[in-house]
């Protein structure tokens, strides 16, 4: 008995020792290419490593010689499934208190929208925001001034999410009134900004699906609802 616990801890060690020079030749080799990492996990392919970066995530062989850079795709379903975004899932929930809410009175669907009050489009997805919810869409809000984190728009963005009632400031914002400006608070859009940098969001609105999908543009209200349910959401 003594002899097979013996065996069983060798092989326990050998397995850390491996699990550990694995993310030390990743990590050599990040840091020879300038690439900061944020996490770095398993990934769906054996041997691959997800390594979330300032840009988004990456992929590299565990010995650290080979990366790839681009989406994942799950092609064992009906239609090939993006799954690169996963990993931020759990990121994106950690966010959920700084989050401008609109729930569905029926919920039936969530979804987490990056949106930019300078947007035509971000306006007009809020404009439709009560036929969304009537549908059973709760709908989520994220921040990402589009023309920067400089710009007056994420100022007063960032007073939005700062204020008391920061649903009827957006409202008010929406239909083109100011929001009286905040300077502190807990809630910093710029983590939002980089969340959405991290998903690849580059244009608003920018929909982002409970497993980390991204649904680029507007969609009206039934458009929406149909792509929801194609993606068994």
């Amino acid at each position: 008995m003594k002899k097979i616990a013996f065996c069983l801890s060798l092989l326990l060690t050998a397995v850390a020792s491996n699990v550990f020079a694995d993310e030390s030749a990743i990590n050599n080799s990040l840091s020879r290419m300038g690439i900061k990492a944020e996490s770095i996990t398993p990934s769906q392919l054996p041997s691959v490593s997800a390594i979330l970066t300032e840009q988004g995530v990456i992929y590299m062989s565990d010995d650290g010689k080979y990366l790839l850079q681009g989406p994942l795709y799950d092609i064992s379903g009906q239609a090939p499934k993006n799954v690169s975004n996963q990993v931020l899932v759990k990121k994106l929930e950690a966010l959920k208190n700084q989050m401008i809410i609109y729930k569905a009175p029926k919920e039936k669907h969530v979804v987490t929208v990056f949106t930019d009050i300078t947007c035509g489009y971000c306006h007009k997805l809020h404009e439709s925001m009560k036929e969304y919810n009537d549908l059973g869409i709760t709908v989520r809000y994220l921040a990402f001034p589009r023309h920067g984190l400089q710009h007056e728009s994420a100022k007063e963005m960032q007073s939005i999410w700062c204020s008391a009632t920061p649903n009827k400031s957006l409202n008010a914002v929406f239909k083109g009134e100011k929001v009286s400006p905040i300077k502190n608070c807990k809630i910093d859009i710029a983590k939002q900004y980089q969340l959405g940098s991290q998903f690849g969001v580059r244009g608003t609105p920018a929909i982002i699906l409970k497993d980390g999908n991204v649904l680029g543009g507007y969609l009206p209200p039934k458009d929406l609802l149909a792509e929801l349910e194609k993606q068994g959401e």
